[in-house]
């Protein structure tokens, strides 16, 4: 397993922010991005982190993994697996998708990767609230921009994984996803199991980066990232969606555990 760990600064991170999220978290419309008021939050935000000069302001770590597809699970060098949930109600005519469908089973690569703020991002302001929501808003987006540069890094330098080493983006593109492969969040709709979060940790060691976990497998600092990298260019998102309670039992004896543990984790996708 090779592993890397990243630093940037703000003047890095700027150019692949993606803007429309953070204005999302304002409660600002789409149609409103360009209005006085929006403009003067996105300039507050970007004052913010110039202010902050050449000094850390996230890291990020990456592994990257001999791996193979097995069923519905991802077989990680060594011992390590990583059970997944199939998808059960597609659309019609299509596949019902597992992300171990993208790995191949006769030997393959994947990467594990977190992200995370600084310190200097995480300091809130006592009686300011308009300055504790600038700093809220736009360290999430500082996360997620130290994943998509780090990604497209992983992506392009053959000494870190380089599998689309041609690749030349521009960040509206790499925001846009337009990038071969993909990276889903732990706990987003690909990978709706917050507590496979422990399973990745055991390999990332998160906490090297400031990270740490709560019993349930929340983040510490909040604005933060964790997910896997697949490269097949076929790869896509898809929703798990609702799973029936056979799947369930069969995805904890996968997991090692009962039913009952995994509930919390996925209350969201369990039901009638």
């Amino acid at each position: 397993m090779k592993r890397v760990i990243f630093s940037y600064t703000a003047p890095q991170l700027l150019p692949y922010i993606d803007w429309n999220y953070f204005f999302h978290a304002w409660g600002i419309a789409p149609r409103a991005t360009e209005s006085k008021e929006a403009q003067e939050v996105k300039r507050d935000a970007i004052a913010l982190l110039e202010s902050m000069g050449d000094a850390t302001v996230a890291y990020a770590v990456f592994a990257l993994c001999d791996a193979k597809g097995c069923d519905d699970d991802i077989i990680i060098e060594g011992d390590a697996t990583l059970p997944l949930l199939r998808q059960q109600h597609s659309h019609e005519g299509e596949h019902n998708l597992c992300l171990s469908d993208f790995v191949s089973p006769h030997g393959d690569k994947i990467g594990l990767f977190a992200t995370t703020v600084s310190n200097r991002l995480c300091h809130t302001h006592i009686n300011d609230t308009y300055h504790n929501l600038l700093l809220q808003t736009i360290a999430s987006r500082v996360a997620e921009a130290a994943a998509t540069l780090m990604h497209m890094e992983v992506r392009t330098n053959t000494a870190l994984w380089g599998y689309a080493p041609t690749e030349r983006l521009t960040p509206e593109e790499l925001n846009l996803e337009k990038f071969q492969g993909i990276r889903p969040a732990v706990g987003y709709p690909s990978l709706p199991d917050q507590s496979v979060i422990f399973i990745i940790d055991e390999l990332l060691k998160m906490n090297e980066i400031g990270i740490e976990l709560t019993p349930n497998g929340a983040m510490n600092p909040h604005a933060s990232v964790c997910g896997i990298m697949i490269a097949h260019p076929a790869a896509r998102y898809f929703a798990v969606g609702k799973i029936s309670d056979e799947q369930l039992r069969d995805y904890a004896r996968r997991r090692g555990t009962t039913p009952e543990s995994l509930y919390r984790f996925l209350d969201k996708n369990v039901g009638k």
